[in-house]
């Protein structure tokens, strides 16, 4: 069984930044997509950044140039760096991934979510 722990969301003023963590455990035989998703009250959740196996990134242009994804594959954890931080990025950020399970199957995993909230 796969699960996922975030970690890293909080308070901040606009301008600030702020680190989100998604470490990932279980066995698998490989994690492949690693992105992060938000979700503000009251609109649907939308793609933020994504990141291949192989290292290419993907984010929404409202985000471009501030955010940031990586991972770290030999401790199974994605982070999403985010700089020059704006009350609109207010949400509930969630990680998900998808593995290959040990059975040869394609997984997606959700995290539980951590609150980003940014204060003007």
């Amino acid at each position: 069984q796969v699960q996922l722990v975030e970690s890293g969301g909080g308070l901040v003023q606009a301008g600030g930044s702020l680190r989100l963590s998604c470490a990932a455990s279980g066995v698998v035989r490989s994690i492949n997509a690693m992105d992060w998703y938000r979700q503000a009250p009251g609109k649907q959740r939308e793609l933020v950044a994504a990141i291949t196996r192989g290292g290419s990134t993907n984010y929404v242009d409202s985000v471009k140039g501030r955010f940031t994804i990586s991972r770290d594959s030999a401790k199974s954890t994605v982070y999403l760096q985010m700089n020059s931080l704006k009350p609109e990025d207010t949400a509930v950020y969630y990680c998900r991934i998808v593995v290959l399970t040990i059975t040869m199957e394609d997984l997606e995993v959700w995290g539980q979510g951590t609150l980003v909230t940014v204060s003007s």
